[in-house]
């Protein structure tokens, strides 16, 4: 049991469920919706099986990434949180390197099984290259200069946007208008969603940047708070979060237009305030500890800005 229990703190096992929960959200109360509104009574491509397919793949892949990510950061975790350590303690190194082949083999495989079954020739290679990229990030991007958050905010919106990729079909987008219709909803708020996890993640990779800066900066690493300062990489934060407390306003105020207004106020109470007491505690953040506790509040809004999707079951 403490081989298992080690194995699921080393794949991030409540971030694969934020995965699975963030694209069950989405099929079920914004992709079906979206057909249910044309007349149609599931979506015109991605069935349940096919989901359920592409959601596994998603989480094999995301998995593998956890695993090669603290393989390769080893030495600056013993700095950072040595405590935490599973790799090596626990697991041993040849051990973590099959489970990520392993895994990221399976995810990889599913894909273009999807792929194939939906004559989406799309999601194959870019699942692949997600691949690719957690396998890089862990070796080198991480270690530059923005460019690792970059691109662990453009993986985690693609955990939205993989979804729409998988019932875009543009030979059916030109042939028909109720598909057109619901595609192109469900590409609206593939965009707002994806935003939402693109800001949210990239605010939270810098938090934890500041807060691993002592290990990071040990071993040569090049993120924002060690070449830029941890005050202008405060600044970088907030401006993000400035931007995202403005764009839910603005969202909840088109909702009470549309008179959508438990679902507005939803998104004030629990996405915008919360995000306003991360600018307010970010501010005063100084110690390791509060930016721990800053990055936990972090993943609270992720979570609520995941379950507004419920919300829009309704309103479609």
């Amino acid at each position: 049991m403490k081989l298992v229990g080690a194995f699921l703190r080393l794949v991030r096992w409540p971030n694969l469920v934020f995965i699975v929960l963030t694209q069950c959200l989405f099929y079920y109360c914004i992709i079906l919706p979206s057909f249910l509104q044309q007349g149609y009574e599931g979506a015109w491509f991605l069935n349940w099986p096919l989901f359920c397919w592409l959601s596994a793949s998603s989480v094999f892949i995301a998995a593998a990434g956890y695993i090669i990510n603290d393989y390769f950061d080893l030495n600056i975790d013993q700095v950072n949180k040595p405590d935490s350590i599973v790799i090596q303690k626990i697991i041993k190194r040849r051990w973590a390197i099959f489970w990520h082949l392993t895994l990221s083999f399976l995810g990889v495989v599913i894909t273009f099984y999807v792929s194939w079954k939906l004559k989406s020739w799309l999601i194959g290679p870019l699942n692949l290259l997600c691949v690719f990229l957690l396998w890089f990030y862990s070796t080198t991007f991480k270690k530059k200069f923005l460019l690792g958050n970059l691109i662990i905010s453009l993986l985690t919106a693609w955990v939205v946007f993989v979804l729409y990729i998988g019932e875009l079909h543009v030979f059916t987008l030109t042939r028909e208008p109720s598909y057109y219709a619901a595609i192109t909803r469900i590409f609206k708020l593939a965009v707002l969603y994806g935003g939402f996890a693109f800001i949210i993640s990239l605010v939270r990779e810098v938090v934890k940047d500041m807060e691993d800066i002592q290990g990071d900066e040990k071993y040569g690493c090049r993120t924002l708070p060690i070449v830029w300062g941890v005050q202008a990489a405060k600044v970088f934060a907030a401006v993000w979060l400035i931007v995202l407390i403005l764009a839910v306003a603005v969202t909840a105020v088109y909702g009470i237009l549309l008179g959508w207004l438990v679902a507005s106020m939803f998104g004030i109470m629990v996405i915008a305030l919360p995000s306003a007491v991360i600018l307010r505690n970010l501010y005063k953040a100084v110690t390791t500890q509060q930016f721990h506790s800053i990055s936990n509040l972090i993943k609270l809004v992720m979570l609520t800005g995941i379950l507004s999707m419920i919300f829009f079951k309704w309103h479609i």
